[in-house]
């Protein structure tokens, strides 16, 4: 009976695993390499950059933080930022589509927009 209990038990760890790799291919094979990096202030879109193009600039939010964005080689990333846990400034440098950089005590967003998913550019 045990025998046939962990014999299930892989096969369904086997099938869940490889359903998982389907959809994270998929997902993967989908998402197309951005246009434009699109910051956001406590919900609101403050500014739009073209990530074809190198820049450093310093977001500050209305409480007076400040994130050093670093967009080159067409990727964007949190270079520094005076938050307590400094995870933005962790995360990978993101240029694909739909990915974002989340700095929750800032309220700071930023996120990459393809072709027409831009409402304002500034």
């Amino acid at each position: 009976m045990d025998k046939i209990r962990l014999r299930n038990d892989i096969i369904l760890f086997a099938s869940l695993l490889l359903a998982a790799l389907a959809v994270w291919g998929a997902l993967k094979l989908l998402q197309k390499p951005g246009k434009y990096v699109v910051v956001e202030i406590e919900g609101k879109v403050s500014a739009v950059y073209a990530l074809d193009g190198d820049l450093k600039l310093d977001i500050v939010t209305a409480d007076g933080h400040v994130n050093k964005l670093v967009i080159e080689n067409g990727k964007a990333r949190i270079e520094s930022a005076d938050c307590p846990d400094k995870l933005c400034v962790k995360q990978h440098a993101i240029s694909m589509t739909g990915e974002t950089i989340i700095c929750l005590p800032h309220k700071l967003v930023i996120r990459i927009e393809g072709e027409g998913g831009v409402d304002a550019v500034t």
